[in-house]
């Protein structure tokens, strides 16, 4: 608009001023080497407008082109983005709806034209993956990480559970390890690494992140205790079976303090010290523990089941700790403890004692292990009470053909539902 008023102040200016100027002035003179061109100064300006209205003429149309192309261009792009949005939304209710082919080809076609096609082409790759296609899995991971950079965290975490669901726990380990030095505190990263490590039996990488896992709060207490139970016990067998006795010996020196006062972790590897062949050091841990250990605490029947399993030379001041706490015991306690002193008894010869232990512990029918029929009844035959030893197998035998021909009903009542209804 400036310019054409521009044009017409100008052409009204030549006009009321050019038949004054023209009789007081000379003319124009426009030479080249073969033309001579002549005007005067009102033609001159006339000639001037005329050549700026048509380069501002030129300039609109170009301008309106390009105007246009843009316009166009960005239609076709908004039909583009809603295509790919209402696609996306599909492909993501088909995928809640476990059709995983449909899904990848509804996410996957128009990612680049969606809002997020980094997380487009991820769950097109978790798609691709959930049926087993491995090449497109990765295709899909490898577009994600071309536009977000080999350092997105949402990227990497999509490949190292990929990888994960392909079996491939050494790569998966590589690429979780990597996330945790990218960030150490985030709880899918903390979650994702404990379920590889797991996985993996890489029980001294989980070790090390556990105060960030127990921080996470990613578990409840007692799924973080069973948590550490399983990874402390993993250790335990790591060092026993690459390091031997003196590897796990070496390994329970170098430890916290608070975990050589963990009961639990003491008393798994007394177990594994018994199960090398190691009854001396697993009896002096045993004196130790034994000491600590609550009456009504779980630890207390652990240690009491190891406790018969050992056999040391000289096992007279266990068997003094035992029988204090075999005279102070509760009534649910009674039966381990009457177990392990028992059977401490019985390696020292000593079938006397070890009869009225074994008679206290058949007196817990509740509590009887499968071996304790048969260990009690070797006891009352080498005293005498060969009558005893006769009832406790009949009444074991009983007990034991009860448990059978109940778990038979059982299965013939899940096989046929209608069996009871029928037998009436």
């Amino acid at each position: 608009m400036f310019r054409v008023l521009f044009l017409m102040l100008v052409l009204l200016a030549g006009l009321i001023a050019g038949p004054y100027l023209s009789g007081k002035q000379g003319y124009v003179l426009i030479e080249t080497s073969n033309y001579n061109i002549e005007m005067s100064i009102t033609m001159l300006v006339v000639f001037f407008v005329i050549a700026m209205a048509i380069i501002y003429g030129i300039e609109l149309i170009i301008t309106r082109f390009c105007r246009l192309s843009s316009n166009t261009y960005s239609w076709f792009s908004r039909r583009k983005r809603a295509k790919a949005q209402r696609q996306t939304l599909e492909g993501l209710m088909r995928m809640n709806e476990g059709d995983y082919s449909k899904a990848e080809k509804l996410i996957g076609k128009n990612a680049k034209h969606s809002d997020e096609p980094v997380l487009n082409f991820i769950k097109a790759a978790e798609a691709a993956q959930q049926r087993g296609d491995e090449f497109n899995a990765n295709r899909y991971l490898m577009e994600a990480t071309e536009i977000a950079g080999s350092d997105s965290l949402i990227v990497e975490l999509a490949r190292t559970r990929i990888l994960l669901q392909q079996g491939k726990l050494p790569a998966a380990r590589s690429s979780v390890d990597s996330l945790l030095v990218m960030t150490s505190r985030n709880k899918e990263v903390l979650k994702l690494a404990v379920e590889i490590y797991l996985k993996s039996k890489a029980y001294l990488a989980l070790d090390k992140i556990l105060d960030q896992v127990e921080n996470s709060g990613l578990y409840s207490a007692e799924e973080f205790t069973a948590l550490q139970r399983q990874v402390e016990d993993g250790l335990l067998d790591e060092k026993m079976h690459e390091e031997g006795v003196d590897g796990l010996l070496a390994w329970w020196n170098d430890q916290p303090r608070k975990r050589r006062n963990d009961l639990f972790v003491k008393i798994g590897l007394i177990q594994r010290l018994i199960d090398c062949n190691d009854h001396e050091t697993a009896y002096e841990l045993t004196l130790e523990a034994l000491k600590k250990v609550e009456e009504q605490s779980p630890e207390n029947k652990l240690l009491c089941a190891q406790i018969a399993r050992l056999q040391p030379e000289d096992n007279s001041k266990l068997i003094k700790l035992m029988e204090k706490r075999a005279n102070k015991a509760s009534e649910s306690a009674q039966c381990c403890v009457n177990r392990a002193l028992g059977y401490l008894y019985v390696r020292n010869n000593d079938f006397i004692h070890a009869s009225e232990a074994f008679k206290q512990v058949i007196a817990h029918r509740t509590q009887l292990e499968p071996t304790d029929v048969n260990m009690a009844a070797y006891v009352f035959e080498q005293v005498g009470e060969n009558t005893l030893a006769q009832q406790v197998r009949e009444e074991g035998l009983k007990e034991a053909m009860a448990v059978s021909s109940l778990k038979t009903e059982s299965d013939k009542i899940e096989e046929n539902p209608t069996a009871l209804l029928e037998s009436k």
